[in-house]
């Protein structure tokens, strides 16, 4: 048997390695450019920038430090040069592709950072592999500017896995939905009508305000914002603004909301305040052809009819009157129960009336 030469046996001691084999090294140099691994082969192993991070702004002395163990895929066992080509990018999305596969499968909720924002959506990274969330997935409400979403680490699960069209696809709305649903239900369950609880206004139109209630929306109607008049919604609340409301009622998940407390009922002493024969003041708050109604105190408006306008012969109140207006008059009829108040100034005009009449003595 002949005998082997030094350089034989020390090739026949080194391992062997192929295109696509995952092999484990040792770091021993960080450069700008490239990572160099002794991976117990006749030759180093070599990772260019490019193929350790897709992230172009990565700096790789920061990132990898000698001593450090990694694992890796060879692309080329020979680049032409003797040296050994590895890939730890593309290793780490095969990883990353079976870490969402499972995560698909079971619908396990996953939590990333924001690496893009796009006109269409959100684009995220799960150990190097890119999931994409479009603009109509990452809330359960609409928003035109995703901006606020960069950088962010959001929650998601995969509803949509296909990677070899390079579609896979996350999506965050359907947890907000979930988690919603779970606050609504939790609420439901301890709130009845005739409670109090505090809300925060969340939108405001011009016929009322969406009161959100930390797990369900309730509407505040134009007519249930005070025991008063209220012209324009939106000279009287804001968004953000904090506010302590009356459940009126509950209808399924529609919930209407109050702020006329009922301890707060002007009518509670209205009896004594507007009693017959009291001298009152207040403003005309509308006019009709029949008569004027005129605004006592918030929630209170008494009727003045036409003929008890003057003494003197009205044909219409918008004549004499004008919205705004402050006026005196008499209370002539109270009802409690219909709450319905009747005034006159034409009462006041005929006391006067006899002493200006009076015949002159000589």
């Amino acid at each position: 048997m002949s005998e082997l030469s030094f350089e034989q046996m020390l090739e026949d001691s080194v391992k062997t390695i192929r295109n696509g084999e995952i092999v484990q090294g040792t770091v021993i140099d960080v450069k700008d450019d490239e990572i160099i691994l002794n991976i117990g082969y006749k030759a180093d192993g070599i990772i260019t920038k490019s193929e350790y991070s897709n992230d172009a702004n990565i700096v790789l002395t920061d990132a990898v430090h000698p001593g450090d163990t990694m694992e890796a895929k060879v692309l080329k066992v020979n680049d032409g040069e003797g040296q050994v080509i590895l890939t730890y990018k593309r290793l780490a999305a095969e990883k990353g592709n079976k870490r969402l596969e499972e995560a698909f499968e079971t619908q396990e909720v996953l939590k990333a950072p924001v690496t893009q924002v796009l006109d269409g959506g959100l684009c995220v990274n799960v150990e190097e592999t890119r999931v994409f969330i479009p603009a109509s997935l990452v809330s359960d409400v609409y928003e035109k500017d995703l901006s606020k979403y960069a950088d962010q680490e959001i929650e998601f699960v995969i509803t949509e896995f296909n990677p070899r069209r390079r579609r896979i696809i996350g999506n965050r709305k359907q947890l907000l939905v979930a988690e919603k649903a779970e606050k609504q239900k939790a609420l439901m369950e301890k709130i009845n009508a005739g409670d109090t609880v505090t809300g925060v206004v969340k939108n405001v139109t011009d016929f009322g305000a969406v009161i959100d209630l930390g797990g369900a929306d309730g509407l505040l109607h134009i007519s249930e914002m005070s025991w008063g008049r209220v012209e324009n919604p939106k000279k009287v609340f804001t968004v953000g603004e904090e506010l302590k409301v009356l459940i009126k009622d509950i209808n399924g998940d529609k919930i209407a909301l109050s702020l006329k407390f009922p301890e707060e009922n002007p009518w509670l002493t209205a009896a004594e305040k507007f009693a017959v024969g009291n001298i009152v003041t207040g403003k005309v708050a509308r006019m009709t052809d029949f008569g004027a109604f005129v605004e006592l105190a918030p929630g209170i408006d008494a009727l003045l009819h036409v003929s008890q306008i003057s003494r003197e012969h009205v044909a219409k109140p918008s004549d004499v009157l004008s919205i705004g207006q402050e006026i005196e008059a008499k209370v002539v009829d109270f009802n409690g129960e219909d709450k319905k108040i009747s005034l006159s100034m034409k009462a006041l005009e005929a006391v006067a009336a006899p002493a200006e009449e009076a015949p002159v003595e000589e």
